[in-house]
């Protein structure tokens, strides 16, 4: 049963660092609609890449009350520490009972 827990413990962990990588990623998306970057630079393409099949539908689904102010990146990073403080802490607690 230790290698079961082992993985879980394993999963949970990589789990964590995509999440707390993701929500970096979606900070620079709010931070780079601040500014007016180069649309064609790699890196923009990226994030914008990345971030888009996310922060599209959330924003399709808000309504528009809030002043011309985008809020779907703090949505998805209230989803992401949700996530993280549930999905990765329940996984790392069963990997702890399995070992």
């Amino acid at each position: 049963m230790f290698i079961i827990g082992n993985f879980l413990k394993a999963v949970a962990i990589v789990l964590n660092y995509v999440l707390s990588f993701y929500m970096w990623i979606v900070v620079a998306r709010a931070v780079l609609s601040w500014v007016n970057p180069d649309p064609y630079n790699p890196i923009v393409r990226f994030i914008h890449s990345v971030t888009e099949p996310i922060l599209d539908p959330i924003r399709t689904r808000l309504p528009f009350g809030f002043g011309g102010i985008d809020i779907s990146p703090i949505i998805v990073i209230l989803g992401v520490v949700f996530l993280q403080n549930f999905v990765v802490s329940s996984l790392l607690r069963l990997s702890m009972s399995l070992m």
